[in-house]
Parts: structure tokens; C-alpha cells; sequence
């Protein structure tokens, strides 16, 4: 017998019915839906798997699934014995990487990557969990196959949010969330653009791979090297945007 349930969005469920790729979109939708409600914000943090299983009326597995994705957007951050928590109010942190925004641009903005990051993917090798490894390789899987310069972007953001997770320093991981934020102005997609043109994708991709491939091997030399050369050829992309070579005269 199938349950009806109504979901935050309003959506009338049929648990029964639902294939499991349905059920992983399902929950994605539904736990985006309820991430928008006033009262979750408030709170601070998202019930329980078992409670948003079955108020969505979806499996535990889609529920795990949902907020995988959801962590790698930095939406959420899951904690151990604090539950997981809402981290897209768009206050406090988000206020001040606007305010850097403005004052700043992104050679600087990429040169505060690479004091962070490389220290980031060194963490990453000695601390990361095995399902740490697995969403690793999908996000440098999914940067190698984006079609245009903004899913890249996502992509990229995706793939060095997860090193930063994987990092298990909650301060660290602010601390890029927040130069990652500066990095994502409006103003600077152009340039950004540029960087990431098709050209260069398929090479920043392999980078990704081989900076997860150090990583998954527990290599934290390698890992840290590998960020760190990743990082300096997109960097050098923006200088030659930025300050383009005079032509022959």
C-alpha cells in the first residue's frame, strides 16, 4: 500500500512508486524547498535523515545522496555530533566577502587560494574517508564533463569545496568558503571566463584528477604540489588576461 505524504514544497508524495534515481531527485528537490523555510533557517540545522526520510517519504540512501550534494554546494555542513547545519544564510561571512569583493580582484583573490588550498589538499590526504575519496573523483569527473564556462564553474567550486571538507578543519574551510565566495563575483566573470575557456578545461580537469588521485593514495606531498600546480596555471590564464603582452609594433 502506498503512503500519501505532502512534502515542504507541497508536492503530494507516493513513496511506493518512486525509482531510486526519482527518489534521489526527489529528495535533492524537497530538501532545497525546505532549506528556504523560515523556521529551518532560524534553527540552524536540518532534521535527522530518519525524519526527513520519512517526511519526504524517500530511502535514507536518497536522503544521503541529497545531502552530498548539498555539502558540496556548501549549503550544509555535516558535523559530527552537532547534526547538520544550514551555512547559506547569507549573513556574517557572505556580508564580509562582498565587502572584499570590492576591494580586491582576482589575481589577488587567487593568490589567497594558493596560500590556502595547497595546506587544504595536504590535510585532505591524511584525514580523508573512503566515501571522501569516491566524491572526489565524481567531482573531478564532473568538472572534466561540463559543457560551458559556468558548469564548469560550479564544477570547479564543487571539486575544491570537497578537498576542503575532506581538510576536517572547520576554521580552514570557513576561510576558503569565504575567499571562494570573493572568487565568484559577478564582476570578474569575464575574466574568469577566460581562464576556464574550453581550451584550458580539459587540462584543469586532469589536475583535478591528479590532485584526487594524491589524495585517495595518502600522499600529502603530492597532494599539496598538485593543488599548488593546478592553482598556478589557472593563475597564470588571469595574468595574461589581465595584463595582456603588447603585440609587434
Amino acid at each position: 500500500m502506498s503512503i500519501e505524504l505532502v512534502s515542504p514544497s507541497g508536492t503530494k508524495l507516493i513513496g511506493a512508486t518512486l525509482s531510486p534515481a526519482r527518489a534521489k531527485e526527489m529528495a535533492l528537490t524537497e530538501l532545497r524547498a525546505l532549506l528556504d523555510v523560515d523556521d529551518v533557517q532560524i534553527g540552524g540545522r536540518l532534521p535527522p535523515e530518519r525524519v526527513l526520510a520519512d517526511r519526504i517519504g524517500v530511502s535514507r540512501r536518497a536522503i544521503r545522496h541529497a545531502l552530498d550534494v548539498l555539502e558540496a554546494e556548501g549549503r550544509i555542513s555535516r558535523q559530527q555530533g552537532n547534526g547538520t547545519l544550514i551555512c547559506d544564510a547569507r549573513t556574517g561571512t557572505l556580508d564580509l566577502s562582498d565587502l572584499l569583493a570590492r576591494l580586491t580582484n582576482p589575481v589577488d583573490t587567487l593568490e589567497a587560494r594558493m596560500a590556502i588550498e595547497p595546506a587544504l589538499a595536504r590535510l585532505a590526504a591524511l584525514r580523508a574517508t573512503q566515501a571522501d575519496f569516491d566524491k572526489l573523483f565524481e567531482a573531478a569527473e564532473a568538472s572534466r564533463d561540463a559543457k560551458d564556462p559556468i558548469s564548469y564553474e560550479k564544477a570547479d567550486a564543487a571539486f575544491h569545496r570537497r578537498i576542503a571538507i575532506a581538510a576536517r578543519n572547520p576554521l580552514l574551510a570557513a576561510i576558503f568558503e569565504a575567499v571562494l565566495h570573493v572568487a565568484s563575483d559577478r564582476s570578474w566573470r569575464h575574466g574568469r571566463e577566460t581562464a576556464h575557456c574550453i581550451n584550458n578545461q580539459a587540462r584543469y580537469a586532469a589536475g583535478h584528477r591528479k590532485i584526487a588521485a594524491a589524495v585517495c593514495e595518502r600522499n600529502p606531498t603530492s597532494a599539496e604540489q598538485a593543488m599548488r600546480a593546478h592553482l598556478a596555471a589557472v593563475q597564470q590564464q588571469l595574468i595574461e588576461h589581465a595584463f595582456p603582452r603588447p603585440g609587434p609594433e
